[in-house]
């Protein structure tokens, strides 16, 4: 079967559609991307992607643009729905999955028009514009945080499964800011760095290339000793190396952590679209299975309170137990059976 994936902007829709691309090529079918110019999409996928032809279209988003930088950016999309239509025709394209994000846009109206079917992925508590728009002609709509979901759970990367393992003891604790570093977080890893040395918990830091040389010259000052990252693709290795997470609640790296069975206490992104962090960390917390804390002068205090007694074992097997592993073959499945 050959099959479209689209979407991105942000790194948390790529890394789905990185999923479900492995998932694909897996069960020998043939995938292409149709991803935008701008975000992270080229980052991504431009170099040693499993697509067998990735597309970058010139698009932005439009949902926070005002006046004449909306209308342009709707031009934009249109001249890229045409170009789409062109390269779903090219390869014969058999069905699209649409992963959210500005950059899902041209190709999945594109699909649309051409009467192929459409599936949709949500990885968010509160559901995107563009998927609220799009769900109505849907095939699928995969959502982790809705019951009515055909398929339950979160595409991740194999990585995490494979190297997944219940954590019985706090050694480590892992910051982990987002592609682009958090302030908050990185502050946080800072504040309590001496005493985490003291209780002989070493850090891993992913601080941001834009905080990066400061958080640098603060842990030198404090005499501490890190695994100091601006940015890095081995997050795999590091996550599954750490005994705890200190996170945004992206729902990417949120379910990264919960299908390796790491525990996190998530700081979500207060300017997130319809909060959907805090939401994405309240489904967690709710089921028991991590900690979560809006930005502010409590950030210490709570997990300084977590590291005396955090129940570790407990929580990291329940993460384990919640996690599904298969849920990016069971998407390319649910592709074969409504597709024939």
């Amino acid at each position: 079967m050959k099959l479209c994936v689209t979407g991105g902007g942000t790194g948390g829709h790529l890394m789905i559609a990185e999923a479900i691309a492995e998932a694909g090529v897996a069960q020998g079918h043939e995938l292409i991307f149709i991803g935008s110019t701008s975000g992270q999409d080229k980052k991504y996928f431009e170099k040693n992607s499993p697509f067998s032809q990735v597309y970058f279209l010139n698009t932005t988003g439009v949902v926070n643009q005002k006046g004449l930088r909306k209308l342009v950016a709707l031009f934009k999309v249109f001249k890229a729905f045409l170009q789409a239509r062109k390269i779903l025709k090219k390869h014969k394209i058999q069905a699209t999955y649409s992963v959210g994000g500005f950059s899902a846009a041209p190709a999945s109206f594109a699909t649309l028009s051409l009467f192929i079917p459409l599936f949709v992925h949500e990885q968010n508590a509160v559901t995107g514009r563009l998927n609220r728009l799009l769900q109505r002609y849907a095939k699928s709509f995969v959502s982790a945080y809705d019951s009515a979901s055909p398929i339950q759970g979160y595409p991740v990367k194999e990585v995490f499964r494979k190297t997944a393992h219940v954590r019985e003891e706090l050694k480590s604790i892992i910051f982990l800011g987002g592609s682009h570093g958090a302030k908050a977080i990185n502050d946080l890893a800072l504040s309590v760095a001496w005493k985490l040395k003291k209780r002989g918990i070493s850090i891993i830091h992913q601080a941001g290339e834009a905080d990066y040389e400061r958080v640098k010259t603060e842990y030198e000052a404090l005499g501490v000793d890190v695994e100091l990252y601006a940015f890095t693709k081995e997050l795999p290795r590091l996550i599954a190396k750490a005994d705890m997470a200190v996170s945004r609640a992206g729902a990417s790296t949120l379910w990264e952590l919960t299908a390796n069975g790491c525990p996190a206490l998530y700081i979500p992104y207060p300017y997130a679209a319809g909060d959907h962090q805090f939401y994405n960390a309240g489904f967690i917390v709710q089921n028991s299975l991590g900690w979560c804390e809006r930005e502010g002068e409590n950030l210490k205090s709570k997990l300084l309170s977590i590291i005396k007694e955090p129940k570790l074992q407990e929580k990291s097997k329940k993460l384990l137990q919640y996690a599904k592993n298969d849920v990016a073959q069971m998407m390319i499945k649910d592709v074969e059976e409504k597709v024939k």
